[in-house]
C-alpha cells in the first residue's frame, strides 16, 4: 500500500496542535511534524459558557495556518477534533460552522468518551508494554482542561471508567475566582479534589487498589518528552518524583521554575495543579508507580485513522473495552449475564440474517448488543417505570468508545422495547433526533422487541435459534422441547412492529428433538 500523508488537529482547551503523519502498512506510523499554538479558550467557556471573539480571530488566523502547512505536505486526508471548550459553549453550532467557512477545516465535537476512548487507543497502541502495565490493577489518568477520566483495568479488562470535574483549567478558573494567591493552591485544590476521589473510591475502587498509572495529559508528559524531569527512568517514576516537584514549585518563583524546566512561565501554576492533582490520585488509589507514554490525542487520531483503513492493527480489541464498560453498568444495576446473552445472541441472529434488508453497518450491530445487555438496567430503580429508568441509567452513564448520540440511539432502542413507539413525526422536538438516527432506533427496537418476545418467560427456553428470510416472512425456528405457549401467545405486538419496519412477518416454528 502507498504511503499516505495524514494530518491530526485537536483544538483543545489551552492549546491547538497539529501532527502530520506518513502512514503505511509497511512502515507503520511515523510522526514528520508537530505544531502547536497556546489559546486559553477554555477559561471563557467554563465561566461564560462563549469564547470571545478575540480568542476565536485567533483561533481562525492559527487554523487558516495549518491548512496553509498540510498543502505544503500534500496531506492526502485529516482528522480535526474540538474537545471540551468547544464542546461546552452555549453555540458550538455556530462555531464550528465559521470555522469551517472561514478556515476552510471541517471540525468536529468529541463527546467525552470518544475523546477519552481516543486518547487511550494512543496509549493501548504502545504495544507491550502497555499489555504488560494492565496485566495487573492500573489504571488509565486521562487529563484535560474541563475533566480527569480514570479508566480502571483488572486482569487485562476495563472495569469502570469515570469523569470528574478536576481539570486543570478549571482548577486554575477557580483559585482565580476566589483571588487565591498560588501559595494557597496546595490546600484549596487538595480539598476539592479529595471530596471528588473520595467519593469515587468508596463507590467504584472500594478497597481495590491500583498498582500503576498511566498518565495522559499535556504538563507532566510534556516535561518528560523533553527530558525535563530528573528520577524517570523510561517514562516511569514514583511519588518521590512527584513530592520532588511539589516541593520546587512552592519554595521556587514562577521565573526560576521555569528557567530550570525550560516552560513558559504562564505553565507553571498548570504544572503546580496538574501535580497536586496527581498527588491526590495516587494517594487515592495507592499507585506506587506512574508511567508517561508521552502520547497525545493527535496520536490517538491517527491511530484511529490507520486502524478504520486497516493500515495498522493493535492487538488490544477495543470493542472488548466497550462491551467491558456496558457490562459493568449492567452488573452495577444487578442485571442477568446469562439472560442479556440470550438476548444478544437472539438479536444479533436477526441482524445477520436480515442485513441485505435493513441497511445496518457493523458499528450498529454494536450498538444492538449494547441495547441487550442493557434492556432492563431500570428495574434496580423501579419496575413498574423499567422503559424510563432505563433510558436515564443509559443517557447518564458514560461507556467508553460511545458517542452521545451513539448513546442516545441505545437509550432509545432500550426506551421503546417497553413502551409505544413514537414515530419520527410525534416527537416534541425534531432537533433531539435526526431523521435516519430515528429510523435507525426503529430498526434495533424491532429486532430488540423480537429477541424479548422469543425470552418473555425468562427461561432461556432455547437451545438455537435459526433465522431465515424466506418471501415476506422471517422464519425463526427454535430448537427446544419445552411448552412455548407464553413466547408464541404474546408475540403479535413485537411482530406487528417488526413487519411495519422490514416489511417482512416474523413467525416461530418449534423444531422438538423428538
Amino acid at each position: 500500500m502507498a504511503v499516505k500523508t495524514f494530518a491530526a488537529i485537536d483544538v483543545g482547551s489551552f492549546e491547538i496542535s497539529m501532527k502530520i503523519y506518513e502512514v503505511s502498512s509497511r512502515r507503520g506510523m511515523r510522526q514528520v511534524d508537530h505544531v502547536s499554538h497556546s489559546i486559553d479558550m477554555g477559561t471563557d467557556s467554563y465561566t461564560t459558557g462563549k469564547i470571545s471573539q478575540e480568542r476565536l480571530e485567533e483561533l481562525f488566523s492559527t487554523l487558516k495556518e495549518f491548512r496553509k502547512i498540510m498543502k505544503t505536505y500534500k496531506v492526502d486526508e485529516y482528522r480535526a477534533y474540538g474537545t471540551s471548550a468547544i464542546r461546552e459553549a452555549v453555540n458550538r453550532n455556530i462555531l464550528l460552522s465559521q470555522i469551517e467557512q472561514i478556515t476552510g477545516i471541517k471540525l468536529e465535537i468529541l463527546s467525552n468518551s470518544e475523546q477519552r476512548f481516543l486518547d487511550y487507543k494512543s496509549v493501548a497502541f504502545q504495544g507491550e508494554k502497555f499489555e504488560k502495565i494492565i496485566e495487573k490493577s492500573a489504571a488509565i489518568y486521562d487529563v484535560g482542561g474541563g475533566s480527569v477520566q480514570l479508566s480502571v483495568f483488572n486482569k487485562d479488562t476495563l472495569i469502570s471508567t469515570q469523569n470528574m470535574r478536576l481539570g486543570v483549567l478549571r482548577m486554575q478558573e477557580r483559585m482565580h475566582k476566589m483571588g487565591a494567591p498560588m501559595r494557597q493552591y496546595d490546600g484549596l485544590i487538595r480539598e476539592l479534589a479529595q471530596t471528588q476521589l473520595s467519593v469515587y473510591k468508596k463507590l467504584y475502587l472500594k478497597d481495590k487498589e491500583i498498582e500503576n498509572l498511566i498518565i495522559v495529559d499535556d504538563y507532566i508528559s510534556r516535561l518528560l518528552v523533553r527530558g525535563r524531569l530528573e528520577g524517570v527512568k523510561d517514562g516511569v517514576f514514583g511519588m518521590d518524583v512527584v513530592e520532588k516537584y511539589m516541593k520546587m514549585s512552592r519554595e521556587m518563583g514562577k521565573a526560576e521554575i521555569a528557567k530550570r524546566l525550560s516552560v513558559s512561565e504562564n505553565d507553571i501554576p498548570l504544572l503546580y495543579i496538574s501535580l497536586i492533582i496527581l498527588q491526590e490520585v495516587m494517594l487515592t488509589t495507592g499507585a506506587k508507580a506512574v508511567w508517561a507514554p508521552g502520547v497525545t490525542l493527535c496520536d490517538g487520531i491517527a491511530y484511529e485513522y490507520a486502524e478504520n483503513n486497516n493500515i495498522l492493527t493493535s492487538q488490544h480489541v477495543f470493542e472488548n473495552d466497550i462491551f467491558s464498560s456496558a457490562m459493568q453498568i449492567s452488573k452495577r444495576y444487578n442485571g442477568s449475564r446469562k439472560r442479556s446473552e440470550t438476548l444478544e445472541k437472539i438479536a444479533c441472529t436477526i441482524f445477520d440474517a436480515t442485513k441485505e434488508i435493513h441497511g445496518l453497518s457493523h458499528r450498529d450491530r454494536l450498538l444492538l448488543r449494547l441495547c441487550a445487555m442493557l434492556h432492563d438496567c431500570g428495574k434496580y430503580i423501579s419496575m413498574q417505570n423499567l422503559a424510563e429508568c432505563s433510558y436515564g441509567i443509559i443517557m447518564y452513564t458514560e461507556i467508553i468508545g460511545i458517542s452521545h448520540k451513539e448513546r442516545m440511539i441505545i437509550a432509545n432502542a432500550v426506551k421503546y422495547n417497553q413502551l409505544p413507539f413514537e414515530y419520527y413525526e410525534e416527537l416534541s422536538s425534531h432537533e433531539a433526533i435526526e431523521r435516519e438516527d430515528h429510523m435507525r432506533i426503529a430498526k434495533l427496537t424491532a429486532m430488540l422487541r423480537i429477541a424479548n418476545g422469543l425470552d418473555r418467560s425468562h427461561k432461556m427456553k432455547f437451545k438455537d435459534v435459526d433465522v431465515q428470510v424466506k418471501n415476506d416472512q422471517l422464519l425463526i425456528t427454535v430448537s427446544t422441547d419445552e411448552d412455548i405457549a407464553l413466547e408464541k401467545g404474546l408475540f403479535g405486538n413485537r411482530a406487528d412492529f417488526f413487519e411495519e419496519v422490514f416489511n417482512l412477518r416474523p413467525v416461530i416454528i418449534q423444531k422438538r428433538s423428538f
